[in-house]
């Protein structure tokens, strides 16, 4: 089966969980094909949810008997990777952000607290600012570390 098909097939598992697929890696050889699945959603995600995807995609590759030897890995993708998202966002309201949009024909980089969702529109307090960025207009949005 084809990456493009397997990509389809475990993006449908995902959603029928009720989860984002976010990314999907393959990565190894014949002798072990190592699978990485990170998924999201509206809440955090937890070793449970995890464990259900990884049961589920599991059961699909097994069955479909795709590959010999493989490891699966699920998991969340983790703060240090890029919102993909608008259902996202919402968890982190109130947390930091470096945001990339365009507004024009230009790209602008700010970083600000979000403190916001109205519908497609987010917004960022930047400095003494309140800051209205379009959803489909980011590029780019990443949430900060704090400590």
């Amino acid at each position: 089966m084809e990456k493009a098909k397997i990509l389809e097939k475990i993006e449908e598992i995902v959603a029928s969980e009720g989860f984002l697929l976010i990314d999907l890696i393959m990565r190894g050889d014949d002798k072990l094909r190592v699978i990485e699945v990170y998924i999201d959603g509206e809440n955090a995600i937890t070793t449970d949810d995890c464990m259900k995807v990884s049961r589920a995609v599991e059961n699909f590759l097994n069955s479909e008997n795709i590959f010999k030897n493989y490891r699966l890995d699920v998991s969340s993708p983790g703060v240090d990777r890029p919102l993909k998202y608008l259902v996202q966002f919402h968890k982190h309201i109130n947390r930091k952000f470096e945001v990339s949009y365009k507004e024009g024909d230009k790209t602008i980089k700010v970083t600000g607290k979000l403190i916001r969702i109205d519908g497609q529109d987010l917004y960022f307090q930047e400095r003494n600012n309140e800051l209205k960025i379009n959803f489909e207009d980011i590029i780019k949005a990443k949430v900060l570390i704090s400590f």
